[in-house]
């Protein structure tokens, strides 16, 4: 039996915010791939290195972690007044399978920077010195993205001395503004309500903020469903029925915000809605040893990605609770006091993060404008990789 040699394919590996991923120009990709269906698929799943049984991506570039198994296009804007187009496919682990329902808010803080080396950014838009402002089209959502990427002598400064908890090394810093972050063109709470009772057979009724703001999420109240809000992965990831639990609650959360028309729908939509729980400032040791007092945050919040507890806090999920803490009435506003707030810190698994979000009413309707968060990107490898597939 003859075998075809490996097919190489120009790539860059990236870290962005908390995540990390493989980066792709379009324009680099097999013409095949260069549009959606089950070539592309094919080829992102290879290159990942899913679906593995053995949950360790020995065999390709992921991860094995919802935070490391994450692909990106890039290519020209597609939309007037914007410099690219970002596409996001979050792959999944086990299964062969890649959700293009929804946005990396870690991995956004990338996307300027690869665009800026990859020439898809005109010359004379790149100071010498000073910020690059890339707008960027967030084509899963529809939604722009602004990026300020700092410059020196000509190229992406990397380097730098701001701190992102749950990022081992400083690195330069990179601010995001998430413009109308309401996911979608419907209300930013789809149901209408600010908090929602959500029955869930076999767990009950629970109260419920679902929003759709950086990334549809479902937010509870800890002690509802018996923890502090203080757990970090360990607590949650090590506990099969747990993870069941949410879920459950979780496809009970996307059929009422409208989401999906079955339960079963879920099953296809892992990466959207994310599920979070919230609770009043608390101290913690957070897994790096770190010691979070609970004077140094607003709240506690704990978010799941694909599954599992995140290590720190997914980008668009922050967007989200910086959003819903500026909404008065939330679970997440009334976790950080119940007052009116413009900027939130609140603590995770990693540490804290700071994120801000103004809200105004609009009619019956709530509306945020744009939320502002900073984070940090790095080039980790730029070259090729090699992928066994025709």
């Amino acid at each position: 039996m003859q075998f075809k040699p490996q097919t190489r394919i120009r790539a860059t590996y990236m870290r962005g915010g908390t995540s990390k991923g493989v980066f792709f120009n379009l324009a680099d990709l097999p013409p095949l791939c260069q549009h959606a269906g089950k070539e592309r698929d094919a080829l992102l799943l290879r290159v990942i290195g899913s679906p593995d049984p053995y949950e360790k991506h020995t065999d390709g570039m992921g991860g094995a972690t919802s935070s490391t198994s994450k692909t990106v296009i890039i290519s020209h804007a597609s939309m007037e007044g914007h410099d690219v187009d970002y596409l996001f496919g979050q792959v999944a682990i086990g299964k062969p399978f890649i959700d293009w329902s929804g946005n990396c808010g870690n991995l956004s803080a990338a996307v300027g920077p690869f665009a800026i080396k990859s020439g898809l950014i005109p010359k004379e838009k790149i100071p010498e010195n000073g910020i690059c402002t890339v707008k960027i089209w967030q084509a899963n959502i529809k939604k722009t993205i602004i990026a300020h990427v700092p410059i020196t002598n000509g190229n992406v400064q990397e380097t730098g001395d701001f701190e992102l908890d749950g990022v081992t090394f400083p690195a330069a810093e990179i601010q995001l503004e998430f413009m109308d972050p309401a996911d979608g063109e419907g209300s930013m709470f789809p149901t209408g309500n600010i908090v929602d009772e959500l029955e869930v057979p076999g767990i009950g009724k629970l109260k419920a903020t679902l929003i759709n703001a950086g990334i549809p999420t479902v937010f509870l109240n800890a002690e509802d469903i018996g923890y502090k809000g203080t757990e970090l992965q360990g607590d949650i990831n090590s506990d099969t029925k747990a993870l069941e639990m949410f879920e459950k609650i979780r496809s009970y959360g996307a059929l009422k915000m409208g989401l999906i028309q079955n339960l079963e729908d879920a099953l296809s939509r892992q990466h959207t809605p994310k599920i979070a729980f919230v609770s009043k400032a608390l101290s913690y040791k957070a897994s790096s040893g770190k010691d979070v007092d609970a004077s140094q945050i607003d709240l506690n919040v704990r978010a799941l990605s694909m599954g599992k507890l995140h290590h720190a806090m997914m980008g668009t999920c922050a967007v989200a609770i910086g959003t819903a803490a500026a909404v008065p009435g939330t679970l997440v506003n009334l976790a950080a006091g119940g007052i009116e707030r413009e900027v939130v810190t609140f603590g995770h698994p990693s540490g804290t993060l700071r994120v801000g979000a103004k809200a105004a009413k609009s009619g019956t309707d709530w509306v945020v404008t744009k939320a502002i968060m900073s984070r940090s990107a790095r080039i980790l490898m730029d070259g090729e990789v090699y992928v066994p597939i025709d």
